[in-house]
């Protein structure tokens, strides 16, 4: 029965995961229609109207551009910043958790303050309060990301680090004299690594939700350039007579987190890694 769930898992989130890069990746080339400009002789038409010999599967917004174009533009350029802030900040968290885990003392006290600290306080408001300092912006959106996320992988590898730095292997690479970058790199990292990719794929939704958050606040991308959250940001106050313009953006970004959440609980299932 679990082997079965498991499988249904990575079925179904592998294949949300796959249509969503494949529209990121492929879409523009798919579907070549200007997402930028529009003609207001088109404006608010419904899906799959016609204007101008012009076919418009998804409708068409406020100002007359193509709702699926501006949909693969949004979804390529939200799924490039969510993965790379991802990636920043797993990066910089296992760094810091290893070394905490592994030197201990003053430096495993002042990065597990300081994880103590981010932690402390909410997510969302700190990368609003930061957002609105450092000014909207693909280039900040991405490192204001992955800075604020790095917190939980820390804490995890830091508990993982503990325990493999009193094993034998290490014990004995110590003793042959290796130099400590060579432990830490040929030794802890490969330990610890399984767990923190697992991890990495269960925070994915986390920020996929918080990408949009910021951009439907207006404090991500700015306009015109369209993510997901500004689409539904901007769609918001036609709910009542256009709602594909909120409605289509939004079944994407719920793809996107179901598909990472069940990828992620396969990983879990599959490598069978804790990431408490």
């Amino acid at each position: 029965m679990r082997q079965g769930l498991a499988a249904a898992d990575i079925v179904c989130g592998g294949t949300l995961l796959a249509v969503a890069a494949l529209l990121a990746l492929l879409g523009p080339l798919c579907w070549a229609v200007d997402p930028i400009n529009g003609s207001l002789l088109a404006t608010f038409q419904p899906p799959g109207s016609v204007t101008a010999g012009a076919w418009h599967p998804l409708g068409t917004d406020q100002i007359g551009r193509d709702l699926l174009a501006r949909i693969i533009e949004g979804t390529r350029i939200s799924l490039g910043i969510v993965v790379v802030a991802g990636l920043i900040g797993s990066v910089l968290g296992t760094a810091l958790g290893i070394a905490a885990g592994y030197f201990g003392g003053v430096i495993d006290a002042v990065v597990m303050r300081l994880v103590d600290i981010q932690l402390a306080v909410p997510f969302i408001l700190l990368i609003l309060l930061v957002m609105a300092v450092v000014g909207p912006g693909i280039g900040n959106l991405v490192v204001v990301l992955g800075v604020t996320g790095w917190a939980v992988y820390a804490r995890t590898v830091r508990a993982r680090t503990l325990e493999i730095r009193e094993l034998e292997f290490i014990e004995a690479a110590r003793a042959v004299g290796a130099p400590v970058h060579r432990i830490l790199a040929r030794h802890v990292l490969p330990n610890v690594l399984a767990s923190q990719i697992v991890l990495l794929t269960l925070d994915l939704p986390r920020l996929v939700v918080l990408e949009a958050s910021v951009g439907f606040l207006g404090l991500g991308v700015q306009p015109p350039t369209p993510t997901l959250g500004n689409l539904i940001g901007d769609g918001r106050s036609y709910l009542f007579n256009a709602d594909w313009l909120v409605i289509y953006p939004g079944l994407v970004i719920s793809a996107l987190v179901v598909g990472f959440n069940l990828t992620g609980d396969w990983l879990v299932r599959h490598i069978d890694v804790r990431t408490q």
